[in-house]
């Protein structure tokens, strides 16, 4: 009888069966590695299968055998354990930046390095319904061409757009394209942003990723390197709330000792926290002083207060009256 052209592949069909099917808790028999075999149009006996499997091992596949009635063949370890796959997934299914549509295809993807029983465990561990995700299904070309801008060193050019009321693109710039110089890539309050150099206004700028469009690298090369690198980015993120920019001030703060938590949270356990009195400490810090930052202290009501400077203290009193101004009227 001629062998199948497939024969050749016999044990490369062996160890994807194996991988996709079988788990500590899902072993495979014999039969079944040759009846999924068959299935190929690929013979073979049970002897030649215990070479193959021995092969594997030597190749490197964990394979297990577990001896008993309902005994069989598993893959023991893989790439990735299946906590650090959850991981994987719950960032996917939790990042707003990535599209419906592209979870749902990178979980898949994932899953793909685990079993196909550990899989469903995977799926049903963190799918979230109706949580808001971004609209914008370019942002992955987006990135590919920043990172090809930053790999190759040259500028990049791109149209920047708001959503307006009606949820169309109204572009900025009044449609003009920006060309701008990447460096990097940041994440920040749940948004990719692009930090480049801006050679136009010499100043080092950030673009929400997912708002950018008609990307193209541009044959020029980029400046603004020092500048860049004179940066420090995490830094950076933490001065700019929400990513939104300000006049840059070191400002004086007083928490309630209860906000310790939220402080470090957003400054780091670097942050220098001051007793001021039994129930209170300071700190000071750099920030884009911002609409954003003013809303950011709201949040904590009568638990902060800005003591210095006094032009920051005065927009804080000036942005609470126009609030309070905007219910009264």
């Amino acid at each position: 009888m001629p062998k199948s052209p497939n024969q050749k592949l016999k044990l490369l069909y062996i160890m994807q069966f194996l991988l996709e099917k079988s788990d500590e808790q899902h072993p495979i028999s014999v039969n079944e590695i040759i009846a999924h075999l068959e299935t190929n149009a690929i013979s073979a006996e049970r002897k030649s299968i215990y070479s193959d499997i021995e092969s594997l091992r030597v190749f490197g596949v964990d394979i297990i055998q577990q001896r008993g009635a309902n005994g069989g063949y598993y893959v023991a370890s893989r790439k990735f354990e299946i906590p650090e796959l959850k991981l994987l997934v719950d960032s996917v299914q939790s990042s707003k930046f990535i599209t419906e549509k592209k979870t749902i295809t990178l979980i898949k993807k994932i899953e793909s390095f685990a079993s196909v029983h550990e899989a469903q465990l995977l799926h049903r561990q963190v799918y979230v319904k109706n949580r808001i995700k971004n609209m914008n299904e370019s942002i992955y070309y987006n990135v590919d061409e920043i990172h090809t801008g930053i790999a190759s060193d040259c500028k990049i050019c791109f149209k920047y757009f708001e959503y307006s009321v009606s949820k169309e693109r109204i572009c900025k710039h009044n449609g003009a394209k920006y060309c701008i110089s990447p460096f990097a890539l940041t994440w920040d309050d749940e948004n990719y942003y692009m930090i480049g150099f801006d050679s136009s206004a010499g100043i080092i700028k950030h673009f929400r990723v997912d708002k950018m469009m008609d990307i193209s690298v541009f044959d020029e090369k980029r400046d603004g390197r020092e500048q860049f690198e004179n940066l420090d980015l995490a830094a950076y993120s933490k001065t700019h709330f929400g990513m939104f920019t300000g006049k840059e001030e070191r400002v004086a703060l007083e928490f309630s000792n209860s906000l310790a938590g939220a402080v470090i949270d957003r400054f780091g356990k670097d942050a220098a926290l001051i007793p001021a009195d039994a129930e209170h400490f300071r700190i000071h810090t750099d920030v884009a002083v911002s609409p954003q930052f003013f809303g950011w202290l709201c949040g904590f009501g009568s638990g902060v207060k800005i003591l210095a400077p006094e032009s920051v203290v005065r927009e804080m009193k000036e942005h609470i009256a126009s609030i309070e101004k905007h219910y009264s009227d």
